[in-house]
């Protein structure tokens, strides 16, 4: 392909039907059933697109109207996407780990007028939050789902709504060409300060940018016939861009992981080339090797561990490598970095790395151990790469230069702010907090850093409350702390978890309750020292639980602590007007919440 296709393409399913045609039988998307992998054809996917997207207009849906698209990661999630925007209609992810409560959020906040499901499980959920959204005409299941209470709603299985398609006119591609780059191709639910999910709208201009700069930065590695591993969330923007459109414009194959849990088998059977990755994949890695060779003894471990070593002085010092050490280090190139490249498919010319700070020590393990990990930064508004270390020069510490067709600047308080096509057209139906993110073009992150003498950002604080965890998910701390703090025993909360797998909190018990609590059960002590006494954690633990079960997967507090006391003006862990002065608590409690993980 030519670079320039990206700047003369009107829209993304305009941009899918032309690699179409030019690919035609070649194969396309991946999906493992019956323990092999099938493919899908360039033409096959093309062609389902089409239908689907006429089917959509057949039963109503109209440019601009809003469809919410329920699925894991499988060849129909990309087919229902790319159709909802072939009908110049607005595609409306959403997280398969969502509450009935955040359905109903998404389904009502955007107006959606239809709602794409694949599965009886995932639909569950969602019918419950469908029957109080009335504005939800049609629903389309990519397999069997129990029929809605709903009897106005109108229930197609996925090979119903193609039959609908393949009987109407054939005019898919020239309908999606009149839908322009500055036309909404997507609105994509983020968590805010608030707690309260804030629909990013995006335009076919924005993930084309991010296209493009993609393209440029990896051009130096040789795009060719690329082969991707999708397993990140498509809801996620990170996915849904670098991992689906991206691949698209390139005319690569796109395999569908079977679920996180085998992902490891996966990748060498996958082989993939390039990969879209979060910290978390890398952490679990890590683990994984570093205990194997912790069991390990002999010759084994030590030449692991020396290429390590040497491959860490190669990238942090490496004109003090010796000429001796040179020989070695390629030695040990074949015999134990060729083994680690093995776990990931063998073929990886870059692992992109997103959604999340990447840890400096995880990063260069991995690049000692003959990785290419380019780290990058971004974020939904941003659809949603603003920058990304180029391979002919990584910066581990840094998340790279500016993206092509993107500017960086940092502003007097210190933060970074964005412009260009990828930013977004706002939040949806928030006319004053999109006056606030984006000033006169530029996009105001939240986020504090720095640019170094080469144009390198380097991310130094978060401007935000938000928590951004290991896998990229942003978490609104203040939405969980309100769950908890409602509970009878629960007085005041703090959720901690930024870089992190998973949630941890510290929890202040109602001075009451630990009263009652202690009489009845013989425990004077709990009153004078409730982090101290095991009784009273478990007990808490039970309640942990009980709100657990209000949240989503992500949201969930995995372990938490007794505060040895209460959050207060006068030792300075709140503020005057009595909000939670978190890095304050932080500096006390920080080393026994770390503990936790």
């Amino acid at each position: 392909m030519q670079v320039e296709s990206y700047d003369r393409w009107p829209n993304l399913a305009t941009m899918l039907f032309e690699v179409a045609a030019e690919r035609g039988d070649r194969p396309f998307l991946w999906a493992k059933r019956d323990d092999a992998w099938r493919p899908q054809s360039w033409r096959q996917a093309a062609d389902a697109v089409g239908r689907l997207s006429r089917a959509l207009r057949a039963c109503g849906i109209e440019p601009g109207d809003r469809v919410v698209l329920v699925s894991e990661n499988r060849p129909e999630w990309l087919i229902a996407d790319v159709a909802v925007m072939a009908a110049r209609a607005v595609s409306v992810p959403a997280y398969t780990t969502n509450t009935v409560g955040d359905h109903h959020h998404v389904l009502t906040n955007s107006g959606a007028k239809a709602v794409i499901v694949s599965d009886a499980k995932l639909a569950a959920p969602l019918l419950q939050a469908v029957a109080q959204a009335p504005a939800v005409k049609l629903l389309i299941s990519m397999t069997p789902i129990p029929p809605p209470a709903r009897q106005d709603l109108r229930l197609l299985t996925w090979d119903q709504a193609e039959s609908l398609g393949a009987n109407e006119p054939d005019d898919a591609v020239q309908f999606a060409a009149r839908a322009a780059r500055t036309d909404t191709c997507c609105i994509i639910y983020t968590s805010g300060t608030g707690g309260a999910p804030k629909g990013v709208v995006l335009s076919h201009g924005a993930i084309l940018c991010n296209c493009k700069g993609a393209y440029l930065l990896l051009e130096s590695l040789g795009i060719d016939e690329e082969v991707f591993l999708s397993f990140l969330p498509l809801s996620h923007s990170y996915e849904h861009s670098a991992g689906q459109f991206f691949p698209i414009s390139i005319g690569a194959q796109i395999y569908y992981a079977e679920g996180a849990d085998k992902l490891a088998a996966n990748l060498p059977e996958v082989r993939p080339t390039i990969m879209t990755a979060v910290p978390r994949l890398y952490e679990t890695m890590h683990r994984r090797i570093v205990a194997a060779m912790q069991r390990q003894r002999g010759l084994k471990a030590k030449m692991f561990w020396k290429a390590f070593e040497l491959g860490r002085k190669r990238y942090e010092a490496p004109d003090s490598l010796s000429f001796g050490e040179r020989l070695l280090d390629a030695v040990l190139d074949r015999l134990v970095r060729d083994k680690v490249r093995g776990r990931f498919g063998g073929r990886l010319k870059a692992l992109v790395s997103g959604g999340a700070p990447l840890n400096y020590e995880i990063g260069l393990f991995f690049t000692a151990l003959g990785l290419r990990i380019l780290q990058g930064y971004g974020q939904t508004e941003a659809a949603p790469v603003v920058t990304c270390n180029p391979p002919p020069k990584v910066k581990l510490h840094s998340v790279g230069p500016a993206m092509a067709g993107v500017e960086v600047k940092i502003a007097g308080d210190g933060e970074i702010l964005v412009r260009g096509e990828l930013v977004m057209k706002g939040y949806w139906g928030m006319p004053e907090a999109t006056a606030e993110t984006v000033v006169d073009g530029w996009l105001h992150t939240g986020d504090i850093g720095r640019l170094d003498d080469d144009g390198y950002l380097q991310i130094t604080d978060r401007k935000k409350d938000l928590i951004v965890n290991s896998g990229g998910d942003n978490i609104s701390p203040a939405r969980i702390e309100g769950f908890l703090t409602v509970q009878p025993e629960i007085d005041q909360a703090m959720v901690y978890g930024d870089r992190h797998p998973y949630l941890v909190g510290l929890v202040v018990p109602r001075a009451e309750f630990v009263a009652e609590w202690a009489a009845a059960n013989g425990r004077p002590g709990a009153v004078a020292e409730p982090a101290a006494d095991e009784a009273l954690h478990q007990v808490l633990s039970a309640v942990v639980e009980r709100v657990n079960k209000e949240l989503s997967a992500t949201e969930r507090v995995r372990r938490f602590l007794i505060a040895a006391e209460p959050f207060t003006v006068d030792n300075q862990m709140m503020t005057p007007t009595l909000k939670i002065r978190r890095h304050k608590i932080a500096e006390r409690y920080g080393e026994a919440l770390e503990a936790l993980y």
